[in-house]
């Protein structure tokens, strides 16, 4: 039996733009001759050329970043103070070093939504018949990631922009199932802002404002945003591995996505 590793990541990097102006990471890079000023804390007097191999030190970088940049998990204090008021016992919503490890590797499951408009808002109805189209039958703990029209938007100016998003029901049809960990490929598990903000100035309805994202009230759960190489997955028959860095008290954390497939 051998096993096949599919990247589901994007790459952390100065140039592509896969978050607003705002908040996009900066990566600062040292060539090994150009950190020698820290090794002089370590090897007083000692010179580039006197280092084994005559080049210096070493490669480093120095990164500007939120828990939010590049391929991440959200967890449920990301989205409200508290969570699980479904099951009538409302507790603090966890922090992401307090994520179940076991939620975080398990069989994947790939809702294919690329057909959708940018901003539509997906419902429990469209989940529903995508699980019937692709025959999956939805079990506790899957990991079910969708793949938007985000997937090949990312670098584009208005990749932040592009995409449906996933709407209260469809995600509390997951949830209530016992799905705890989802996914997407565009930048929110929401519909992007720039639509909803649309609605909401029509309407005057504020429930529509991250709707997905603040179904963890009542059940808690996690998302993986900005994923990357979802068209290339089967809709099922793998295992996702995404194991977020253990961050203390935090929102999020980054995370390199992985399917795995035993063949």
């Amino acid at each position: 039996m051998t096993r096949r590793f599919v990247d589901l990541s994007i790459t952390l990097c100065n140039d592509v733009v896969s978050d607003p102006p705002f908040m996009r990471p900066k990566i600062t890079y040292q060539k090994h001759g150009e950190t020698m000023t820290e090794m002089q804390h370590f090897f007083p007097g000692v010179t580039a050329e006197q280092v084994p191999g005559g080049e210096g030190f070493a490669a480093a970088e120095t990164i500007t970043l939120t828990t939010h940049n590049g391929t991440h998990l959200d967890a449920p204090w990301h989205f409200h103070p508290t969570q699980d008021a479904a099951s009538g016992e409302v507790r603090p919503a966890i922090t992401i070093d307090e994520v179940p490890l076991e939620w975080c590797f398990q069989p994947g499951v790939k809702l294919d939504f690329r057909h959708f408009p940018d901003g539509y808002v997906v419902t429990a109805a469209d989940v529903e018949a995508e699980l019937a189209r692709i025959g999956h039958d939805l079990k506790p703990l899957e990991i079910v990631m969708v793949n938007t029209a985000a997937g090949k938007a990312l670098g584009r100016p208005d990749f932040v922009n592009v995409g449906c998003g996933m709407g209260y029901d469809a995600t509390m049809y997951l949830t209530s199932r016992g799905v705890r960990v989802t996914g997407t490929d565009a930048w929110s598990w929401d519909a992007p802002f720039a639509h909803t903000a649309k609605k909401v100035a029509e309407t005057g309805d504020t429930s529509l404002i991250w709707e997905g994202h603040k179904a963890g009230r009542d059940i808690g759960y996690c998302h993986l945003e900005k994923l990357h190489n979802l068209e290339v997955l089967p809709p099922d028959g793998f295992i996702v591995s995404c194991f977020p860095h253990k961050i203390e008290s935090a929102s999020a954390g980054w995370t390199r996505a992985v399917a795995i497939f035993e063949d």
